[in-house]
């Protein structure tokens, strides 16, 4: 279900949270450590100290969603350097919830403005 989630930009907010925060700890955190709207069609991304949870947060018009999952087996590959936050492509957001870095060195990069053909 959370990566069905549509949304135009994905936040990850690096380091570990404190995942007895709710809804309005949260959204403080979006909004008074880094300044961003949480208002917009955003998903925004904490994760505890363990790495076996994670919670996301969505407005979604009306009201915040708030989604909580619980690794059976494994850890996710969140990045640690705290006070960050990122902002997620869409294959990044399915890496991170598949265990893999949302740094693939092996991926292939997509090129901007183009290529000129001869």
């Amino acid at each position: 279900m959370l990566k069905e989630l549509s949304a135009a930009n994905i936040y990850i907010v690096c380091g570990h949270t404190d995942m007895r925060k709710s809804i309005d700890g949260l959204a403080a955190i979006i909004r008074e450590e880094f300044d961003l709207d949480l208002f917009s069609d955003s998903l925004f991304l904490f994760c505890g100290r363990r790495r076996d949870r994670l919670k996301a947060l969505l407005w979604e018009g009306d009201g915040f969603i708030m989604l909580y999952k619980r690794l059976e087996n494994g850890k996710f590959n969140w990045p640690r350097n705290e006070q960050e936050v990122r902002n997620l492509s869409r294959e990044q957001f399915v890496w991170l919830l598949q265990g893999l870095s949302v740094d693939q060195p092996k991926a292939i990069k997509t090129i901007e403005g183009g290529i000129d053909f001869y």
